[in-house]
Formats: structure tokens, sequence, C-alpha cells
């Protein structure tokens, strides 16, 4: 974590003044890797393998349209005022069905709603850690949990991940060599299906002994799973909370098959726990947006979202083919990527013999090119100097059309030919 006396080493007399203010924790916050490069991306003639976001060119516009209109006309004193601070109930038992679809059988008294899954995990981290205390994840993982982790001063030890995911016998061993030092694990976080930004999913016999051997050893889980939806086969995988929901908090969201707009995500918890995450919520947002909840719930409940997803998947599959293909095409020989089954992202690694030691080094080229991507190196943490995802870097498929993703792919195996 930057100290904030590093902050402070370049700044102006009136900067430094005022960041001397600054908690320690101010440090711990990193800027989204993805952020960093959207005005690049929206450079006339850039195309961008940066940005996971959802291709919303398929939502039935006319017809939210019409909905929010309605609601606002003939609900607007309830969904324009106040709600409650766990969300509406109607909609919490509609997820409580859409969980079935992922072996859960969660009660509405388990559910928060939220304003996205990231807020989900903010609350978690807020609840659970401490300065200094340990927070096990993928390696790599989601850089927006990174950057909630080291905000709330965690100490993030991250375990690699293969083509099925997380090894439960590594989780192991790391949690052993962890408590030698004599220090706490709060939980470990994961994403098991689809991850971002690897694409890869936990294999089903893993999801088992994953939460076994969690129980066992008395570490909580919080499983975000953002793109769970999105199986481009259609096969929705069991959730870890399925197989021990009192050990596990699910993270789920609207924003990647609706929309990201809306702002409307949930967590699963035992009721015990949930109402704590009610009191956290409330001392941030005061209640989710009532109007944003009515409308998903409206979209959900008539049978708009499984038409949807199915339309998305499949539009997101054949983008993600169209990558693979490119890559196959145009990469480097020795370049290595994964074979994502559903989801936004597959995950590059570079050749040993590569001149490109650090995928950063070649974004600017890259952009010059007229192509953007996200280095890997975002996806980790830095331990003694040395990044593990320097040779690597995501590309996202699922907002560009399959033409220009080939000519991006091709645009980036130019530099990387050089």
């Amino acid at each position: 974590m930057v100290k904030i006396h590093e902050l402070l080493d370049g700044a102006n007399t009136e900067e430094a003044r005022l960041m001397q203010h600054f908690a320690e924790r101010a440090g711990g916050f990193r800027p989204s890797a993805v952020r960093d490069v959207f005005e690049v991306a929206m450079r006339p003639g850039m195309i961008s393998l940066a940005g996971g976001n959802p291709d919303l060119n398929l939502l039935p516009l006319e017809e939210l349209g019409a909905r929010a209109s309605r609601i606002i006309i003939e609900e607007g004193l309830e969904v324009l005022q106040y709600g409650s601070g766990a969300g509406l109930e109607p909609l919490a038992e509609l997820i409580c069905t859409l969980m079935k679809t992922e072996g859960a059988n969660p009660k509405v008294s388990d559910i928060q709603i939220t304003a996205g899954s990231q807020m989900g995990l903010d609350l978690a981290t807020k609840l659970f850690v401490n300065p200094q205390d340990v927070i096990l994840a993928e390696g790599p993982t989601y850089t927006g949990a990174l950057g909630v982790f080291e905000g709330y001063q965690a100490d993030v030890r991250q375990i690699d991940v293969d083509e099925n995911g997380l090894d439960p016998q590594k989780v192991k061993k790391m949690v052993q060599t962890i408590r030698a030092e004599g220090k706490d694990i709060k939980f470990l976080y994961t994403i098991p299906n689809f991850q971002n930004p690897t694409g890869v999913s936990l294999s089903e016999e893993r999801r088992q002994e994953l939460t076994r051997v969690c129980r066992e050893l008395d570490i909580l889980i919080v499983e975000d799973n953002p793109y769970g939806q999105l199986s481009f086969d259609g096969t929705r995988r069991p959730c870890l909370y399925s197989y021990d929901p009192e050990n596990v908090l699910y993270l789920g969201s609207f924003s990647k098959v609706f929309s990201p707009g809306v702002r409307v995500g949930w967590m699963i918890a035992p009721e015990r726990i949930r109402k704590f995450l009610q009191i956290a919520a409330e001392a941030v947002t005061i209640c989710p947006s009532v109007l944003s909840q009515r409308l998903v719930l409206s979209f959900m409940s008539d049978g708009l979202w499984e038409e949807h997803t199915r339309k998305t998947a499949s539009l997101y599959q054949q983008r993600c083919e169209a990558v693979l293909n490119a890559c196959e095409k145009y990469m480097p020989e020795g370049t290595r990527w994964s074979t994502p089954s559903g989801g936004f992202f597959t995950w590059l690694t570079l050749p040993e013999n590569s001149p490109w030691k650090d995928a950063t080094d070649a974004l600017a080229p890259a952009i010059d090119n007229g192509v953007v991507f996200v280095p890997g190196a975002a996806f980790y943490e830095t331990v003694d100097g040395k990044n593990p995802g320097a040779n690597q870097l995501r590309i996202a498929f699922s907002s560009v059309e399959p033409a220009v993703l080939e000519e991006g792919v091709r645009r980036l195996a130019e530099v990387f030919n050089r």
C-alpha cells in the first residue's frame, strides 16, 4: 500500500497541505485500470478490448421506457420515496426463484439488495476486515476488488488459478502458511463462473471440495457471481452458496445481463449477518433506489429476463469465438489464452521468449496502433517489487462486433510481433 507521505512527493504547497489530513487508508485506493484507459478508448477509430461492458443494443428500450413511464405514473408516490434498507420484498422473492437455477434455496430474509455487487463487496470487507487482516483472492482477480480490499488496509494474498479455477489444496496450504505467521484470515474472495479477468470457471468437483476445505478451516467464502447467468450453452452451474449456505456470502448483480446503469445487485447471507449488512448499507445509501428496483422487478417478472439472457449469451459466444480465432491467426507463436464458456473475457499469456516482458510497456505502442487493452499487472498485487501478471493481459469481447474484434486483435498482435 502507498503511504501518504509518498503521495505528497511532487505535490505543490496547497495540495500537500490538504493531503496531510488524509487517513492512511487513502493510500490504498487504486484507480480502475479500465477507467484509466476510458478516454483513450473513446477516441475516433480506436478499438477497445479493455472495457467489460454489456452490450445494451438487445434491450427492448421502447418497452422499458413504457414500463418506466407506467411505474412512475401509477406508483410514483412510492417508487420516488425512501424505501426499505433491505430492498423491495417482491424483488427479493424473485431473486430467491432465480437462485434455484443455481441449486440454492435462500429465504427472503437472507436477501440484501445493494447498489450493484460492488457495494456488496465493500459491505463485506467493511463488516469483517480490520487493517492488516488477510483476504485470500484468486491470482489474477477483479481489479475493483483489489481497490476495495486495499482501501480497507487488508493484506491481500493471491492464489494462482488454472484452467479449472482455484485448487482447494493450494488454498489449504496458503491458509496454513498464513496462520503460521500468526495472521488472521477473514475470508476467501472468489469469482467461480467465467472469472474476471481470466474467463475460467471453477470445476464442479472443486466447488464441493473448496467449500468443504473452507468450512473445515473456518474460512468464510465471499462468492462473486456477476457473470453466472451468461453461460454460452445455457448451463447454470451450482453456486458455492448452494453447498454451504452458512459459510458463504453470495454477491449477485443485474448489471451484466440487464443494465449497469440501474445499479441493482444483491447479497445473500445468513439472516443474522444480513441484518448487520443492512445496517452498514443504510449508513451509506439509506436505501437502495426504489425506482431502479421496481424497473428490474418489472423486467424479471414478465418473462423478459430469460429471453434476454439467452440472446445476450449467444451474442457473446459469437464474439468470444471471433477473438479466439483471431488470436490463433495473428498472435505470436507460443502465446496462450483461456477458452471461456461464458462471460466477457479471455486472458492472454505472452511467450516466454517475447521481447515484451511487461505487457504494460506495450500499451502505448498499442494505442498508437489504434487498439487499447488492460495489462495483466492490474489484476495482481505487486509483491517485493514483482508482479506475476507482467507478461499477461485481458481482452474483453462483450461490447464489440466480431469483425472489429478481429481487427483489434490483429492490431494488438502487430505490436507483440515487433
